[in-house]
């Protein structure tokens, strides 16, 4: 598969990048190829404006951005997605979650047009261990809202959302314990999941 690996952290030097670095040779062992999009230095504005705002009277004929219209090319010519972030307020960061606002938008994305992709993968690191998550029922919203509200409304029936959790200032076996989970998601990306 061609993937796109799309990466959202301000630091190149943070435990984020390590973990995409890791997930990316894991694809490579696979077979797969891949292009890299770092939001944070590839200039991509993240702030919908007017020209991205969508005409809903418009249907499939929708014209946005030089810049969305260009990304939006950049994914279409990927089999298959990989997000890699921090978790956030059990989100993604505010540029992924613009670059979603702005390039996964009406008619392209959603509505009359959807998306043709394969598989999309949400790789996050959290910093709560997985018992937080299971108390208060984040890893069922975080879930669903990833996988359901976004990838299966646009038209991607295989998403998965992999957390590596206590992923703040690991001791050096935690790190490292990361960073392999990250290469299995890549080296078993697209498989079903047992």
């Amino acid at each position: 598969m061609n993937i796109l690996t799309i990466i959202a952290h301000p630091r190149k030097g943070s435990l984020t990048f390590a973990v995409a670095n890791r997930f990316i040779q894991g694809l490579h062992e696979a077979g797969h190829t891949t292009e890299v999009l770092d939001l944070y230095r590839s200039g991509f504005d993240p702030i919908l404006r007017e020209a991205d705002e969508p005409d809903w009277s418009a249907g499939a004929d929708q014209h946005y951005s030089p810049e969305v219209e260009a990304e939006f090319a950049r994914m279409q010519r990927h089999d298959a997605l990989a997000f890699v972030f921090p978790l956030w307020w059990w989100s993604m960061p505010a540029v992924m979650k613009g670059y979603i606002d702005r390039v996964w938008n009406f008619g392209l994305a959603y509505g009359p047009g959807k998306l043709h992709h394969q598989h999309a993968l949400w790789l996050s690191l959290a910093g709560a261990p997985p018992e937080r998550f299971e108390k208060w029922k984040y890893d069922h919203m975080i879930d669903h809202y990833f996988n359901v509200g976004m990838a299966q409304y646009c038209g991607i029936v295989s998403s998965r959302v992999a957390l590596l959790y206590e992923a703040i200032q690991p001791e050096p076996a935690q790190a490292e314990q990361l960073l392999e989970q990250a290469y299995l998601h890549g080296k078993n990306y697209g498989k079903p999941q047992r």
